[in-house]
């Protein structure tokens, strides 16, 4: 539940934020992106390199950022996140929280932050019990944050702990079950939609040992599975050869080898689909014949004889009902816009998703990608490079609101 959440994580001067380095650890694993910030104190107890390697993110700590004036704007932070926790929180940063002291980066961010805030308090027994502390406590729940608590112990107040850190994998718990009630109750929520997405290159056979295919490995077609099954939708997967497994039960997933298997799977499940995402990296031309024993080394040169496939996007494009909503995908190496328009019109799509070869980072092979997204109205949306579980999410979340559009139009 945590893959794609943009999560601020502020570290306090306390003994435990040693266990920062595990946490950070957990919610990059989660594929969850983190950026952290820490107080001047936190920075005696644990370095910023262990903690910026960790998040694959620089660790912010002041204000300027150097000596040209570039600012760490707190404001942009606060907007950014999905959510902020404060772990470990001292009593001392407790209480700046809880009554509007703001002299640091992470408090000022906390100020700015208009997403849901968590705080795992850390401290002495007797600093923890004291009704300063607890005052505190209750100020800040009060004030619509939550308290992670330790996984034992019960105070009269009804805070829950005894002082000391909640475990790092407790911590990541309390989220991933915090988000997925969240996304339940969640108004952008693809609940009783049937969606069929394909994933992953596809394989041509020469012969019994030899094909055509291409470098895609399916991660991003398995990530947009995922974000849109997070999201109530119910997903058939059609996949071509990949090594990747799914971690949500409540995709069906078809496997299939060559672009003539993909389309009879894709065709087969599309008129019941209200949406369909052509991720896959589908294999223009395939051999006319196929020999049946291994095509031996004689000849100084070889010619192949290719046919063309079938276009499954045009095919299913001109299939398309009203109230269908289609999503290709254009990777280009030249004149990449025109191109993706072009392709966007041809094949009757309503959103094309753009990657260009040239962008470091993205294409095939990379955990990361850098999308540009084509409506069929011309609007463009360019996204950072990012990992593609969250550029799954900014896709999911366009699509969603492609269908709230949609269903406002025919009311």
């Amino acid at each position: 539940m945590l893959a794609g959440k943009k999560i601020i994580l502020g570290i306090t001067g306390s003994i435990s934020a040693y266990k920062a380095a595990l946490l950070t650890r957990l919610l990059v694993k989660s594929h969850a992106e983190v950026r952290i910030i820490m107080t001047d104190a936190a920075t005696e107890f644990i370095t910023p390199l262990t903690l910026s390697t960790l998040s694959k993110n620089p660790v912010l700590n002041k204000f300027v950022r150097n000596e040209s004036g570039e600012w760490n704007n707190h404001v942009e932070l606060g907007l950014w996140a999905d959510s902020m926790i404060i772990a470990p929180a001292s009593a001392n940063s407790i209480a700046k929280c809880a009554n509007g002291f703001c002299d640091n980066l992470l408090t000022a961010t906390y100020f700015s932050a208009r997403c849901p805030v968590f705080f795992a308090p850390a401290m002495d027994l007797d600093m923890y019990k004291h009704p300063a502390t607890q005052a505190n406590l209750q100020k800040l729940t009060s004030f619509g944050n939550q308290i992670i608590p330790a996984e034992n112990g019960e105070l009269a107040s009804g805070l829950v702990g005894e002082g000391r850190l909640a475990e790092p994998e407790h911590i990541v718990s309390f989220l991933e079950k915090y988000f997925s009630q969240s996304e339940i109750s969640n108004k952008k929520s693809l609940a009783g939609k049937k969606v069929l997405i394909t994933a992953g290159p596809t394989y041509e056979p020469l012969d019994p040992v030899r094909f055509i295919g291409n470098h895609s490995t399916g991660k991003m077609g398995f990530a947009i599975a995922e974000r849109m099954a997070a999201h109530g939708a119910q997903v058939e997967l059609v996949t071509g050869p990949t090594h990747l497994q799914l971690t949500n039960s409540n995709i069906h997933i078809t496997r299939v080898l060559s672009a003539q298997q993909m389309f009879e799977a894709s065709a087969r499940i599309f008129p019941q689909s209200d949406i369909t995402v052509l991720a896959a990296a589908v294999a223009d031309y395939r051999p006319a014949e196929i020999a049946d024993q291994k095509i031996k080394k004689k000849e100084d040169s070889f010619t192949l004889n290719l046919v063309k496939n079938v276009d499954i996007a045009a095919t299913l494009g001109q299939q398309k009902q009203p109230g269908q909503i289609m999503v290709g995908f254009a990777l280009e190496t030249e004149n990449e816009e025109s191109n993706a328009q072009e392709k966007l019109r041809k094949k009757n799509l309503d959103m094309i998703v753009l990657n260009s070869l040239n962008d470091k980072g993205a294409g095939f092979g990379h955990d990361t990608n850098k999308i540009s997204v084509i409506q069929k109205d011309g609007n463009l949306q360019r996204f950072d490079l990012k990992s593609k579980t969250a550029a799954a999410e900014d896709i999911t979340n366009l699509i969603i609101d492609l269908l709230v559009e949609k269903a406002a139009q025919t009311s």
